[in-house]
């Protein structure tokens, strides 16, 4: 591909992209072909963007809400004119099918949007004490420096969703992406520099030993907050991390997402939704339908019209026109994916469509239909994959039951044609969102977050800027 702009392969510190102490190759997971060569960040690296972002903390916290409002406005503008030659980099560095990078593209650029219009509309508060001896104000102050970890699978939606409060709140920070998609934070970043944003605000390193360099980063006085997202087990280590200076933390953490198709739903609507739910991104998100639990009246019908659509996805390079079923990020990722299916078939499941790696070059592995039974391993583990497996129930209260029977909770699914019923089984969800006869609710505009170990805080909506604000109360003699 011919790129409209250069592509940037380097660490960029206190406005200006540097070479760093060594190189990382970025594949493409479709052949294993090197797409570019990136640098990484040693100890100075690392020490020089914290220097930087901590340089303009104050100055840059002082600047007005308009101020800032009108860079991510211009970030938007700019994303949104470049659409197609991010979204070809995400494909060509993630795998996934073009449409849904064309999709992620767009619905990054929607959080510079939203964040533009929320960072003028910081609530506060005033009030007479109820002893009528004081007024109560309170007011929002940025937290301060703040470390970002974003994953591979939306490596343009995960920035855009932490840089974008964190420029709305008046914070500086330091941005960590994947190893694995590099190249678009890298084109994020540039984006934020042509809206205008000041030197030294926003920072990437790319650690070429990760875990000991965010570490190091949050043992620094200088750091005051972390937005993380990414597994569970990565998400303990890092609030380990954070506990010995009490650092702030948001966490968005795994899920094991589940589906409650109950015997009234209707299958015209369910069964294109649940395929949005399921194959969005080719199934690596942590939003994706993991656990589909069919109400047994409808279950034979139900498997035979998924089984159908499943099996229509054509696997391929991304960014080619006919795929639909990009690769996995990895062929370690896949063979992730193909270990679960061998280890379910082993333990009972049935194979309706798929259910076996592919021959050849590339990450891939094909939309794969299982029928399990509920103590099936593949229902303990996050899929990250094109795969669906389906347990069959019975009563209600039983569905519940075994969709709640989970340590993880960040959406549920659920599918029916009584508002009243479905209601009910979505407030018995134990999950931090619950889409309604929808196979997608993220939204800018709403908060995202989970519950149990899926994670803490909130993404988005009214709650996204406050991760990265902190509240202070002025107590006012009358």
């Amino acid at each position: 591909m011919e790129y409209a702009r250069p592509m940037r392969t380097q660490l960029f510190i206190d406005g200006k992209w540097l070479d760093g102490s060594g190189k990382l190759p970025v594949f493409d997971p479709s052949d294993g072909s090197v797409i570019a060569e990136v640098s990484t960040a040693g100890d100075a690296e690392c020490e020089a963007a914290i220097a930087a972002a901590d340089a303009v903390a104050v100055e840059w916290a002082k600047t007005a809400p308009r101020y800032r409002a009108e860079i991510l406005r211009k970030a938007f503008e700019i994303m949104t004119a470049e659409n197609e030659q991010i979204a070809t980099l995400i494909s060509r560095e993630n795998g996934k099918a073009l449409p849904d990078a064309r999709g992620e593209a767009t619905y990054a650029a929607e959080f510079f949007r939203w964040f533009a219009e929320e960072a003028v509309r910081t609530p506060g508060d005033f009030r007479k004490s109820p002893s009528g001896d004081k007024r109560i104000l309170v007011t929002h102050q940025p937290i301060g420096l703040s470390i970002l970890i974003t994953p591979w699978n939306f490596p343009a939606g995960m920035a855009t969703r932490k840089i974008g409060p964190a420029v709305a709140a008046g914070c500086t920070m330091i941005l960590k992406p994947a190893t694995e998609t590099p190249l678009t934070a890298m084109y994020i970043v540039d984006v934020m520099e042509r809206a205008g944003l000041p030197k030294g605000v926003l920072n990437l390193v790319l650690p070429e030993r990760t875990g000991p360099a965010i570490s190091k980063m949050l043992h620094d006085p200088r750091v005051k907050n972390l937005s993380f997202t990414g597994s569970t087990e990565v998400g303990r280590v890092l609030l380990k991390e954070a506990a010995d200076r009490v650092i702030r933390c948001s966490m968005e953490l795994g899920g094991n997402a589940q589906v409650i198709v109950h015997e009234d739903a209707d299958l015209a609507i369910t069964i294109p939704q649940l395929l949005l739910a399921k194959m969005r991104n080719g199934g690596a998100a942590c939003t994706s339908a993991n656990r589909i639990y069919v109400q047994r009246p409808i279950a034979e019908k139900f498997i035979a019209e998924l089984t159908k659509s499943m099996s229509a996805f054509v696997m391929g390079r991304g960014t080619d026109a006919s795929t639909t079923l990009g690769a996995s990020v990895s062929m370690k990722e896949r063979n992730k994916i193909a270990d679960l299916v061998d280890e379910s078939i082993a333990a009972g499941a049935t194979v309706k469509t798929g259910g076996k790696k592919p021959e050849g070059d590339g990450a891939f592995y094909p939309a794969t239909v299982l029928t399990v039974e509920r103590d099936n391993p593949i229902l303990n583990h996050e899929i990250f994959g094109p795969v669906a497996p389906i347990v069959i129930f019975d009563t209600d209260e039983e569905g519940i039951a075994w969709a709640n029977d989970t340590d993880f909770g960040l959406i549920s699914y659920v599918f029916s044609q009584n508002l009243t019923r479905a209601l009910r089984t979505a407030e018995a969800m134990e999950s931090g969102m619950v889409a309604v006869n929808r196979g997608m609710i993220s939204d800018p505009a709403a908060p995202f977050g989970g519950v149990k170990q899926s994670g803490l805080g909130r993404e988005g909506g009214f709650d996204g800027i406050h991760e990265f604000l902190q509240t202070k109360y002025i107590g006012v003699e009358i």
